[in-house]
């Protein structure tokens, strides 16, 4: 056996381990920005344009300094960033802005992080992932975290049919961007090209759905808000998407998705700390429920 190779790939899954991290923890942090953009009165499909709009013009910039080269994809490979992007963000975008008017943020937040498990179903099909014990407990030990976190045990909600619908509709746009990024670095693409069309594609699709006027008035209207306009693409998409997306080429599907629902976990503490919500006996028992199963995830010789 070659231990210096052995060493070296060890050391890349860890890599992609804690850039997906990272990159849950980033999405989680979104709460902070949206709220500014929120009471500066931008609506949902204004606030993702801005993520979208920022997204590109920086990556335009990063790849025509860094590698020109990475800005080159095949005409047939366009299904894979129209599914990254249109498929994945715009429809996931949409269906989680739609669910939260419909139903209970907390509802909304449910049906978004049932994400694993389509992933894990459409993986084991799609790439032939195998469904282990290990990678069973973990999802369930995360989903079950997901619910605690949120609260939802704790109120009588109702939700409409369109409401689970559209909820779910989240939950499987979520997904889709793990499925269809697989194909992508399949095809040798490498994680800033697919970061980059990702959202070219999303662009061109909410070019025609946001209205741009009051989001133009907002990013002119002062360079503070040019500066956090920046800002909010950078932590909450740019970056997060650059190291989900790596952590994809070294890491399972089913394994980085379920990972990614650190998400909510941050959020939790986020809006404890800085907003000074209350923290329940049963928002704390998610928070372990979810570290528990990353590190059931993460054990020696996980997921085989």
């Amino acid at each position: 056996m070659d231990r210096t190779k052995g060493n070296v790939n060890e050391k890349g899954t860890t890599a992609a381990i804690v850039s997906i991290l990272a990159a849950g923890i980033m999405w989680g942090s979104m709460g902070l920005w949206v709220r500014r953009c929120t009471a500066a009165g931008l609506d949902a499909m204004q606030i993702l344009a801005l993520r979208v709009l920022v997204t590109v013009i920086l990556m335009t910039v990063f790849l025509l300094v860094y590698d020109r080269g990475l800005l080159r994809i095949r005409l047939k490979d366009f299904w894979c960033f129209f599914g990254t992007g249109v498929c994945s963000i715009v429809f996931f975008g949409y269906c989680y802005n739609r669910t939260i008017v419909l139903a209970s943020l907390s509802a909304a937040a449910i049906l978004l992080y049932t994400a694993p498990v389509f992933v894990m179903i459409l993986s084991r099909f799609l790439f032939r992932e195998k469904m282990s014990v290990q990678k069973i407990a973990a999802l369930f030990l995360a989903f079950a975290g997901c619910i605690c976190v949120t609260g939802i045990l704790g109120e009588e909600t109702q939700i409409s049919t369109v409401g689970i619908l559209t909820g779910l509709g989240s939950g499987f746009g979520y997904a889709l961007y793990s499925i269809f990024s697989r194909y992508a670095l399949e095809r040798r693409y490498h994680p800033f090209t697919v970061t980059m069309y990702t959202f070219v594609f999303a662009f061109a699709a909410v070019l025609f759905l946001a209205d741009w006027k009051p989001l133009i008035r907002f990013m002119t209207e002062s360079p503070g808000n040019l500066l956090y306009g920046i800002g909010y693409g950078v932590v909450t998409t740019v970056l997060p998407y650059l190291l989900y997306t790596f952590g994809l080429s070294r890491v399972e599907n089913s394994k980085a998705a379920i990972m990614a629902t650190i998400e909510p976990v941050v959020a939790t503490l986020l809006g404890i700390f800085v907003f000074h919500e209350k923290m329940t006996a049963m928002g704390m028992t998610g928070v372990i429920l979810v570290l528990a199963a990353l590190a059931v995830l993460n054990r020696k010789n996980g997921g085989k």
